[in-house]
């Protein structure tokens, strides 16, 4: 599937109830998600090739993490599929590295990606022009952490 072809499934869920719903967008992509127990908890998730799905690749979460955190990460690995399909070789860990912001180019665009498709800015505009500003509020709306979506409007965060 081509990049626009990509963003075409990702506009169309984008479209749908708050807060989008990432494994039927991973599927739609032609990915499998799978949770995987007793995985240490600095790893949150990988991408790798598949023989079974549809797009080649499936997704693999940490069942232990918090479901915004899952959600974060197959949105990431999703991106990875849609950017970097020819980096994910024999797989693309995310651990505690990339969420400590010490990513690579590579992991800052999937990143960014990911924000894109889990708070999407039009629908997030949409929501503060009607009023609605808590940050805690638009991180339950958009299914993501409070910290996500405070850098995402750009609010000031606590250190």
């Amino acid at each position: 599937m081509s990049v626009i072809e990509a963003m075409k499934v990702v506009a169309r869920h984008q479209k749908g109830d708050l807060p989008i719903q990432m494994v039927p967008l991973a599927n739609d992509l032609g990915i499998e998600v799978y949770r995987v127990p007793n995985w240490p908890d600095t790893l949150s998730g990988m991408i790798s090739k598949s023989n079974t799905s549809a797009s080649g690749f499936d997704i693999f979460v940490n069942a232990a993490h918090p479901e915004t955190r899952r959600r974060f990460t197959i949105a990431h690995e999703c991106a990875h599929a849609i950017l970097h399909p020819d980096l994910i070789g024999d797989g693309i860990t995310d651990d505690a590295l990339y969420r400590s912001g010490l990513s690579n180019r590579v992991e800052a665009q999937a990143n960014r990606l990911a924000a894109d498709i889990l708070m999407p800015r039009d629908r997030l505009n949409e929501l503060i022009d009607h009023g609605i500003t808590s940050v805690p509020q638009l991180a339950r709306m958009f299914g993501v952490s409070e910290q996500a979506m405070a850098i995402r409007v750009g609010a000031p965060q606590d250190v």
